[in-house]
């Protein structure tokens, strides 16, 4: 349910779930991440921090409850968001040092970022990102690629920054994610006519998950770029049978709706926000857009 973006669904089974067994850490995890889908900070960090709880020894729980409080301080107010950046930093770190086998790339890739982003009066340490990218190279060189990639774009050497990004494409033997994380760098750049491309070839790469055409999607509808394709890999994207937990179905029939509502489809609009509504009710984006042009 969680993968596919029912939220409905998912939140009505999980919280069945807890009231039999309140000692869930697995449920309490994955509530959160339903909350995190729904953009419902507070809700998603309460859940997180109750598996955190449950079970302090799973690094998974502690990278999803700072994914939860990055989130949250990037929507707070500066001593808000001070206090729960130290947070970020503790549970990243919490995630990589209980990852003794080094089975999850991704927590190591999640705490580069935080050291690449965040100030060093805040804990960030371009160095320590550094290495991780290093001690990452052996066992996933396209990830690697993409951490110090991030790391020469925030220090502005951005023809270096765009050899890693194009360096993470070759090592992952022409994956389509690593040409949207290219795609991404040219819309920071500024250099739309580039960034289409890359979403193009992205196109014709190789697609072991679907969440690059939702990535690929969302660039193009946030740069106003070739809406027909945006709409088109949309589609493309909810007809797949394992959408990505990272792109919600329900974001994807509301980005869609976004879409045609630009090319003046109101109709279409309408029946895209409701579809997202049908699955995840309390997605306030799709509440307000439909509010809007039904009022």
């Amino acid at each position: 349910m969680l993968q596919n973006g029912k939220a409905n669904q998912a939140l009505q089974a999980l919280n069945s779930q807890i009231q039999k067994n309140p000692s869930d850490a697995q449920a309490y995890n994955l509530l959160g991440r339903v909350y995190f889908q729904l953009e419902r900070w507070d809700e998603a960090i309460r859940a997180a921090e109750k598996s955190v709880a449950l079970a302090p020894q799973v690094s998974e729980y502690h990278q999803w409850l700072g994914r939860a409080y990055g989130e949250k301080a990037d929507a707070a107010g500066s001593l808000t968001a001070f206090n729960l950046v130290r947070k970020v930093k503790g549970e990243f770190e919490k995630a990589v040092a209980l990852d003794a086998a080094e089975k999850n790339p991704s927590a190591r890739a999640d705490l580069a970022e935080f050291y690449i982003e965040a100030p060093s009066v805040m804990g960030g340490d371009k160095g320590k990102a550094r290495q991780i990218a290093a001690s990452l190279m052996q066992q996933d060189a396209a990830l690697a690629h993409y951490i110090l990639g991030r790391l020469e774009e925030k220090q502005n050497a951005k023809n270096h920054a765009e050899s890693e990004y194009k360096a993470a494409i070759e090592a992952s033997n022409n994956m389509a994610r690593y040409w949207v994380n290219l795609a991404s760098f040219y819309r920071r750049a500024g250099r739309l006519d580039d960034m289409e491309s890359a979403v193009n070839k992205s196109l014709h790469a190789r697609l072991e998950e679907g969440v690059p055409l939702f990535d690929g999607a969302s660039l193009l509808l946030n740069s106003g770029r070739n809406f027909p394709q945006a709409i088109q890999m949309l589609r493309h994207y909810l007809s797949l049978e394992d959408p990505a937990e990272d792109g919600p179905a329900f974001q994807a029939h509301y980005f869609l709706g976004l879409l045609l509502e630009k090319q003046g489809d109101e109709k279409a609009a309408v029946a895209e926000y409701r579809a997202a509504l049908a699955l995840a009710l309390d997605y306030r984006p799709a509440q307000e857009a439909l509010a809007r042009l039904t009022h």
